[in-house]
């Protein structure tokens, strides 16, 4: 046991190439963990942020005054059936800021019109769908031109 402790031998070259490229596989496999994570937290930075952009607006629109009356009054109003922008809520396609990725749109639907909304038929509710839509980034950077992703957030509102 001695011998082995006073032993002054030291590593061969084949010892150091084979520890150097097990060490080189593990970092290549860390260094394409580290890309997947980096992705995974902007995925969801972004996702955040459209659902933040999404929830101020909903504050906005459970704010707007619709009273039965009298007098009554509808500030909420429905969006148009066509493509039109609504004029209550209108569609910004990018925003101010650090939101300039970011594009929303409000579409209020009447609940006591037609099949009503989910299958409520109410004349006093309204849907109300805002959609935030952004530009997804890939492992590489932003998506091709065209390419989005959307969060969707729903309410019910029922007339005051």
């Amino acid at each position: 046991m001695r011998a082995l402790v006073n032993s002054e031998q030291g590593l061969t070259l084949v010892e150091v190439i084979i520890a150097a490229a097990i060490i080189t596989v593990g970092l290549a496999g860390v260094s394409a963990a580290l890309q997947v994570a980096a992705h995974g937290v902007q995925e969801g930075r972004q996702l955040s942020t459209a659902t933040f952009l999404a929830n101020e607006r909903l504050e906005q629109v459970r704010t707007t005054r619709w009273e039965a009356g009298p007098p009554a009054i509808d500030a909420l109003g429905i969006s148009p059936t066509s493509s039109a922008a609504p004029t209550t809520f209108p569609d910004e396609a990018a925003r101010d800021g650090s939101y300039v990725a970011y594009a929303r749109t409000v579409r209020i639907v009447d609940c006591g019109v037609g099949a009503g909304c989910a299958g409520v038929v109410a004349a006093d509710l309204r849907q109300v769908i805002v959609t935030v839509s952004y530009r997804p980034m890939t492992g590489v950077g932003l998506a091709a031109s065209g390419i989005t992703k959307a969060a969707a957030v729903t309410i019910y509102v029922t007339q005051r």
